[in-house]
């Protein structure tokens, strides 16, 4: 004789108390339900920071995204703006980053053709490489 079988006619709740029979019931173990209580050393062991709050967000309007272009990045993406209309033909050929929606030039990588870069910020570092290559750096207010 099984359990069920064994309460059948006898019993309301089949030795399960009032609630834990009926639907969902007490789902003690589903989830990550119980984890302050019963499966506090998983939570520990997997879930380290899983209480309390982390970090912050700041407000959308106060943070500023700005697009960036390194020096070597120049000579790798030359037809992507000359398409853009960023590069002025003449000697040297002056690319307006500002036209091609980049905000700051950084130093990364290297240059060997002299070019004028007109662009709103730029790094010393790469200041210094477009110099060396024989160009100019033109920042805009």
């Amino acid at each position: 004789m099984g359990r069920t079988s064994k309460f059948r006619g006898r019993s309301r709740t089949h030795g399960r108390g009032k609630k834990a029979g009926r639907g969902a019931g007490k789902r003690g173990g589903k989830g990550m339900a119980g984890s302050a209580k019963h499966n506090k050393m998983f939570i520990n062991k997997y879930f380290k920071n899983y209480f309390g709050k982390h970090g912050f967000k700041r407000h959308p309007s106060l943070v500023k995204h700005s697009r960036t272009i390194n020096v070597g990045e120049l000579q790798l993406r030359w037809k992507k703006l000359e398409k853009a209309g960023a590069i002025t033909k003449g000697d040297p050929q002056v690319i307006d980053l500002g036209v091609a929606g980049y905000d700051k030039l950084l130093g990364n990588g290297s240059i060997g053709i002299p070019v004028k870069v007109s662009v709103s910020a730029a790094s010393e570092g790469a200041i210094a490489k477009i110099e060396n290559a024989g160009g100019e750096v033109e920042i805009n207010a």
